[in-house]
Formats: structure tokens, C-alpha cells, sequence
């Protein structure tokens, strides 16, 4: 029902293509959660490299899905990163994108049979 995310940019960027925006949601589904695992373990690491190529990776797709708080949050993690901030600094941050993902996530697969 698209209560957690927004698939408007999706479907204008493929021309309303439900084989490519099908593809889309497909990726998103299952490397995003893969890459938040990368973030948190540079995060948890104190390998701020690590947990600024995931995000930076990531955040073009939470843009594109409609995940605009995620999107905001994302670029925050970067920006720590930037500054290799402490992990207490940001690891509310990544929580509620780590949240917001899950929930866009099962969202989704529910309501594309992914």
C-alpha cells in the first residue's frame, strides 16, 4: 500500500517500465540490508572508510525508493564518517535508517510478492 515508501521517481525514471521498476524494488530487497550490515559493522569497527562507502552507496536507492527521513539520515552517517565521529554520536542515526529500511523492505515484498 506504499505507506513506507514512494515509488513516484521509480516509475518516472522507467518510463512506467514494471519490468525495471520490478528489478528495482528486486535490488533493493535484498542489497540494501546487506550494505546497512556493512555500515554497522564499520560503525561498530570504527572503520569509518568502510561505513562511508556502504552509505554512500545506499543513498541514491533510498532517494529513488522515496525513503526521503532515511535519505536525510544516510547523509548524516556520511558526514560522520567524514569526520570520524565516536559511534555513540551516530548510532541512533543508523538505527532509525536501519529501521525505516525494514519496514520500506517488508512493506515491498508484501506488496510485490518479492
Amino acid at each position: 500500500m506504499a505507506l513506507k515508501y514512494n515509488l513516484s521517481k521509480v516509475y518516472a525514471l522507467s518510463d512506467n517500465d514494471q519490468e525495471f521498476v520490478h528489478q528495482i524494488l528486486t535490488l533493493f530487497v535484498t542489497e540494501v540490508p546487506e550494505d546497512l550490515k556493512k555500515i554497522k559493522e564499520g560503525i561498530n569497527n570504527k572503520d569509518h572508510k568502510q561505513a562511508y562507502a556502504f552509505a554512500h552507496k545506499i543513498k541514491p536507492t533510498l532517494d529513488l525508493i522515496g525513503l526521503n527521513v532515511a535519505f536525510e539520515e544516510i547523509l548524516q552517517v556520511e558526514a560522520w564518517t567524514k569526520v570520524e565521529g565516536r559511534k555513540k554520536d551516530i548510532i541512533e542515526t543508523f538505527k532509525s535508517v536501519k529501521k525505516r529500511v525494514k519496514e520500506a523492505v517488508k512493506e515491498i515484498k508484501k506488496d510485490f510478492d518479492l
